[in-house]
């Protein structure tokens, strides 16, 4: 699929599906909507009354604390990034996803789900140009050793290096490739949140992964794996990491034309680079 100078897409069709939330463990049902053309990616809170909107982008992402949040004033929607991965990946410029709590569910802590419901009611192509950016010269950020570029290049693609050298199992892992419908689904989406072992406690403390368990999550104690019918890939992490910054970055609402290189970025660095590309001249309709 060529990024540029293609049509604006949504779906056919609307999709519901219902779960949890991985952080705060409520019960939720979120449905996609078709939209029109150049409406966005919108969430709108049915729960509430005159059922709000908060458009996906990102101005409106207002926290960063182990997934990404966006809301504008009191109102919120929690870990957005897994649902908008899948958007990304297939292309979905406009949709309306009704959600009647505070977070999407997590499914089996992957995109699976979202490219299932994406896949089951199928794509439409609309009329109105999509808008892409293509990056002209390197764009750089980087804290010590985290580290982002975006370098010119042909199609979108995502290279990661992960590293956790007090983990014996984990240590350090790479992935790098093409951002595509076939490619997401079949290399990326399956691949769940994961955390290790000494941080559940943690992150208990905080408030958080109430609804995890190991049914959509991968908890790494130094040499052993605790999930569900063991990992999907023996790199899984990484790959999930890199879905991650799929996701994030759908929230510059444009096609990104570049190769982007990430070395142990999370959510608060992959919205700081998200800012950078926002920002630059080359994103057109």
């Amino acid at each position: 699929m060529s990024i540029k100078n293609r049509k604006q897409n949504t779906l056919k069709g609307e999709k519901a599906f219902s779960g949890i939330g991985i952080h705060t463990g409520r019960e939720v049902t979120m449905k996609f909507c078709p939209a029109p053309e150049n409406h966005g990616i919108v969430f709108k809170r049915i729960d509430l009354p005159d059922a709000p909107l908060i458009p996906a982008s990102v101005d409106n992402v207002c926290d960063l604390l182990r997934s990404t949040t966006i809301g504008l004033k009191e109102l919120k929607i929690h870990t957005v990034e897994h649902v908008l991965a899948a958007l990304n990946a297939y292309r979905i410029d406009n949709l309306l996803i009704e959600i009647d709590n505070i977070e999407p569910p997590v499914g089996n802590g992957s995109s699976d789900v979202f490219v299932e419901m994406i896949e089951a009611v199928g794509i439409k192509e609309q009329s109105a140009p999509a808008r892409c950016l293509t990056v002209t010269k390197p764009l750089y950020w980087a804290d010590k050793e985290i580290q982002l570029i975006a370098l010119p290049y042909e199609g979108f693609r995502i290279s990661y290096t992960l590293n956790y050298p007090q983990t014996k199992i984990l240590k350090s892992q790479f992935y790098s490739g093409m951002v595509t419908p076939e490619n997401f689904k079949n290399e990326i989406a399956p691949c769940r949140t994961f955390s290790l072992y000494e941080e559940v406690s943690m992150l208990l403390d905080k408030g958080l992964i109430k609804g995890a368990s190991l049914d959509n999550a991968v908890v790494i104690k130094e040499d052993v794996v605790l999930s569900k019918n063991g990992l999907f890939f023996s790199d899984e992490m990484v790959r999930h990491k890199v879905l991650d910054v799929i996701g994030d970055l759908k929230l510059i609402g444009a096609d990104i034309n570049a190769h982007v290189i990430s070395i142990r970025s999370g959510h608060a660095s992959n919205h700081e680079f998200a800012k950078i590309l926002t920002e630059q001249e080359a994103i057109s309709a």
